[in-house]
């Protein structure tokens, strides 16, 4: 290979990287935005694989390295297709009348979105949630207090703790930075975990929202696991991923 076209090859890594980073991560789009065929992609992918710089998903890829937390207004502009039909299919989960608690974070905004014209009582730890219910006119809506998460606008700390001591909810939505079958789901910080797992106790139902690429990710430092039984939303639709969230007796919703 010549020296331009290994400095083509180089800067097309580069904005392949990232696109990875910005959250675009299957192969067509990657394709579509570098202007290559998807088998240029592909074979990219596998040398950027080789040298540990991307771990390969069904379809496409994602970056590896520490975990670095996303701000909200960025995860708000990523993966939308994807959130938003996990938000409709979680929305079929919510019976009328109930007492729900909605997560913080972009995919459960999608929810929210999708739950304005019902009756229910909504608790949620999401600043941006509970605007975006405040005016449904039959949604009541609770907030917990505690101290703002900066980057995801989520309530934490021991103020929140003391509301969860106080309530129970019928089902529980999740939003999280990570998802596994054994652990649970994983956050940027043990506060922003607890509060996940306390949540998930005062629960009779625990629905995980989460889109294929956060079932890739494993290096978030803070985990919180769930109890038996709890069911994963999700776009993802490799069998072998899902079979090994079903495996450890997660109830599986895939709206791929």
């Amino acid at each position: 290979m010549g020296a331009e076209a290994r400095q083509g090859t180089r800067l097309r890594h580069e904005r392949l990287l990232t696109l990875l980073r910005s959250g675009t991560t299957h192969v067509d789009d990657l394709s579509a935005a570098l202007g290559v065929s998807a088998s240029t992609v592909r074979r990219d992918l596998g040398r950027l694989g080789d040298q540990g710089a991307v771990t390969r998903t069904y379809g496409g890829a994602v970056t590896t390295g520490p975990f670095q937390e996303r701000e909200l207004s960025e995860r708000l502009r990523i993966q939308q297709a994807a959130k938003s039909a996990i938000g409709v299919a979680a929305a079929d989960l919510v019976p009328d009348g109930a007492t729900i608690f909605v997560d913080a974070g972009s995919t459960c905004g999608q929810l929210a979105e999708n739950i304005r014209d019902r009756s229910l009582t909504v608790l949620t730890r999401g600043l941006e949630i509970a605007i975006r219910l405040a005016s449904a006119p039959d949604v009541e809506v609770v907030v917990t207090g505690g101290r703002v998460a900066p980057k995801s606008h989520g309530l934490v700390g021991p103020l929140t703790d003391l509301t969860f001591d106080r309530v129970v909810v019928d089902l529980a939505f999740l939003g999280a930075d990570a998802v596994d079958p054994v652990n649970g789901v994983g956050e940027p910080t043990l506060p922003e975990a607890e509060v996940k797992e306390r949540v998930a106790q005062r629960a009779h139902r625990v629905v995980v929202l989460a889109d294929a690429t956060k079932l890739a990710r494993s290096t978030v430092p803070a985990w919180a696991p769930l109890p038996a039984g709890w069911t994963l939303v999700t776009n993802e639709t490799d069998p072998d991923v899902l079979d090994a969230f079903r495996a450890a007796h997660v109830e599986v919703v895939s709206t791929g």
